[in-house]
């Protein structure tokens, strides 16, 4: 739109105000008047100017429209912080999109190492050169995990040669506790407990005189000796070739075994874990066709692993 102005014209008073003219003085132009232009609606439409008003009230037009985005603004506002906090006060699985599967593994308690008598240093510590367990045994076994009915006979304390021996198939017993006490065993401790999906798991710990007999007694009971003594409902074992743990923990030796097809009626994974004086035999089995799960399996060894490193 184009700006029009009006021309100028000089200030005048009435006629019998005025003095005469003894002097011509310069004239005061008026300020130059603007034409009002259309203002605007929210339909784009041009409607004529009104009466100029005050510039401390403005148009009630105006002040409407800035009351409607104002609370426009606040109500879209109110909306996003009430999703924000929604969101943010749900838990992960619980959000549309971000659900994350399990991958079976069970929820462990929090693990911490038992305390030690005084004086007395970690088994890989520089001054404990024999990689003796100064821990109370029983202390060292894994907690079952949350869900798990305990097992009666394997409640976390020490257990007799024969209970251990009973692992294993019966032709192999008389031999192995022969083994047993050639290498100078001081105690067995062992753990068990059952999951709701059936899967069974036995953790025993057998501490030596030395690590000398720990590792003799582990050579002793592989497969590729006279003894090789096997599980019970578990004929036929090869190493497992998935397992990729034995890295995460340092001074422990793991040995892992999983059975071969066809399972029969249960699968039996078992592993045994080699820390210094401690031997750890861990063994997982199910019954039915879908076998023992490989992940809770290797995670309860990894934590075994820990603490016994």
């Amino acid at each position: 739109m184009t700006e029009q102005t009006a021309a100028p014209t000089p200030a005048s008073a009435p006629a019998e105000e005025q003095p005469a003219p003894e002097q011509e003085l310069p004239v005061a132009e008026a300020e130059p008047v603007l034409a009002a232009e259309p203002v605007p609606t929210l339909t784009g439409l041009p409607v004529p100017a009104a009466e100029p008003l005050p510039a401390s009230k403005p148009p009630r037009r105006v002040l409407r429209a800035v009351a409607r985005w104002t609370a426009a603004v606040l109500v879209l506002g109110g909306l996003g912080t009430g999703t924000a906090l929604g969101i943010t006060s749900m838990e992960r699985t619980d959000v549309p999109g971000l659900a994350t599967a399990t991958d079976g593994r069970w929820d462990y308690p929090e693990l911490s190492l038992p305390a030690l008598p005084a004086g007395s240093p970690r088994p890989f510590n520089d001054g404990n050169v024999a990689e003796v367990h100064h821990a109370d045994l029983r202390k060292l076994l894994l907690p079952a995990p949350a869900g798990a009915a305990a097992d009666k006979e394997l409640t976390g304390g020490w257990v007799s040669t024969a209970q251990y021996l009973s692992v294993y198939q019966k032709g192999k017993r008389a031999e192995l506790g022969q083994v047993l006490k050639d290498s100078a065993l001081r105690h067995i401790a062992a753990r068990g407990w059952t999951m709701p999906d059936g899967t069974s798991s036995r953790i025993y710990l057998l501490q030596f005189n030395s690590t000398a007999f720990a590792e003799a007694f582990r050579s002793e009971i592989s497969e590729n000796t006279s003894i090789g003594a096997q599980l019970i409902g578990s004929p036929s074992t090869d190493l497992d070739e998935t397992w990729s743990g034995g890295g995460r923990v340092e001074n422990t030796s793991s040995y892992v075994y999983a059975e071969d097809k066809p399972y029969g009626s249960e699968q039996v994974r078992h592993a045994y874990v080699l820390s210094g004086d401690t031997l750890a035999l861990v063994i997982q089995s199910r019954k039915g066709k879908a076998g023992t799960e490989r992940v809770p399996f290797h995670q309860t060894l990894i934590l075994q692993n820990q603490l016994l490193g």
